[in-house]
């Protein structure tokens, strides 16, 4: 009996990882809530920071991008630059793309993935009680466990960040209208961040936002403010754009220092340009400051900022509720369901599982994609556009067994 490859994680890598292999008649059960993280960890309202044109999920046969969806669907069509999307026009066309590719998506979760005694490959147990062998895994779990909350905010939560307490992370939000009368701060200046507390004040929150940099509160250009002289790519024109997503197997190359640098800061914090009218003059911005600490006073948090240098001043911002849109950090650890043996055979490098070409890991037929593998293969795992890249060359190094 030929034994199944397991996909585990229903975002747009698993959908993507699940029709590339199904193509290649590969035997495969994929698992999880279908575009999870999108329907419930996005807030009502938000919008995509990427182009139309970055946002299709990549299929094997062509009618099956974002406007195909949109075109079946009766739905406006986006196009342009110039559009942008909401998070649930998106998360609907997700649920499109697996209706059609992935019909055989099992709703269940995987808790344990294990290597098997004998005959090679996997024993996986699911929370159904099922167990099943198959001869590989591929893990696309995306953000799932991932969120970073800051110790200097972790320490005033010992049970956690939670959307009913003082401290929560922005992953945990889905209706912003609750803060409405409050006063919030949100920590960090990406476009979570920025997005978030414009998305507060339009409620009618009184918002702050704090970062650590001073200047760091930036916005990008709009689509007609980028040089026509540089190679387009679906983050911008830029040459170091264009050999990032398209010549990413050439990222696991790097040092491991320069790797998780790259991951970090290219194509990081920023706003997206359609931000900027809607974010200034409504929120407050403190920059340059860093929180040293973090207390909770009758149920509100009270934070200890000081300025950058050594023996800087501190002073205290006080508020309702504070949100860390800090963003997600991979930790092999995070990834529970694999059993401690996987995790300690597993080498890591530059924040993430060290993969070789197929995105393999240095665990013969454990694959990882989208989010893990950006500490490999760059900064273009970190969105959707991505999956144009690894799917196929994940799906093909699967089938070569």
């Amino acid at each position: 009996m030929t034994l199944p490859v397991a996909v585990i994680g229903a975002g747009p890598y698993g959908l993507s990882t699940a029709a590339h292999l199904k193509a290649r008649a590969v035997p495969t059960r994929v698992f999880g809530s279908p575009m999870v993280s999108w329907r419930e960890q996005m807030p009502v309202g938000m919008l995509l920071k990427s182009t139309p044109s970055a946002s299709n999920i990549d299929a094997p046969q062509p009618g099956h991008t974002l406007f195909d969806y949109c075109q079946d669907m009766g739905e406006r069509r986006f196009e342009s630059d110039w559009d942008t999307i909401p998070v649930e026009t998106f998360a609907g066309y997700g649920l499109w793309f697996q209706q059609r590719l992935v019909p055989q998506l099992e709703h269940e979760r995987v808790v344990s993935v294990e290597r098997r005694d004998s005959g090679g490959g996997f024993e996986l147990k699911l929370d159904s009680g099922e167990q099943f062998a198959a001869r590989a895994v591929v893990v696309a779990t995306g953000l799932s466990g991932l969120a970073q909350l800051p110790p200097e905010l972790a320490s005033a939560v010992p049970s956690g960040p939670s959307p009913a307490g003082p401290v929560s992370h922005s992953s945990q939000h889905r209706d912003l209208s609750v803060f409405a009368g409050r006063e919030v701060v949100v920590v960090g200046a990406g476009q979570s961040a920025l997005e978030s507390a414009v998305l507060l004040a339009e409620a009618g929150a009184a918002v702050r936002v704090v970062a650590r940099r001073r200047g760091a509160v930036r916005f990008g250009a709009a689509p007609d403010g980028q040089s026509p002289f540089k190679p387009d790519t679906p983050f911008g024109r830029a040459w170091s754009l264009y050999a990032f997503s398209y010549h990413a197997d050439g990222f696991r190359h790097l040092p491991a220092p320069t790797r998780r640098y790259l991951v970090r800061r290219v194509l990081g914090p920023l706003g997206a340009w359609w931000l900027r009218e809607r974010f200034v003059g409504r929120v407050r911005v403190t920059e340059g400051k860093r929180i040293v600490r973090t207390r909770v006073e009758s149920g509100r948090p009270v934070l200890t900022l000081a300025g950058e240098g050594e023996g800087a001043p501190e002073s205290e911002l006080r508020a309702d509720h504070v949100i860390a849109a800090t963003g997600y950090r991979v930790d092999v650890a995070a990834l529970d369901f694999l059993g401690p043996g996987l995790r300690t055979r597993l080498a890591v490098a530059a924040g993430g599982p060290r993969l070789g070409a197929g995105y393999r890991s240095s665990v013969p037929g454990l694959f990882f994609t989208g989010l893990p593998a950006a500490a490999s293969f760059g900064p273009v795992m970190r969105f959707v556009c991505g999956t144009e890249y690894a799917s196929p060359r994940l799906a093909r190094a699967v089938g070569q067994g």
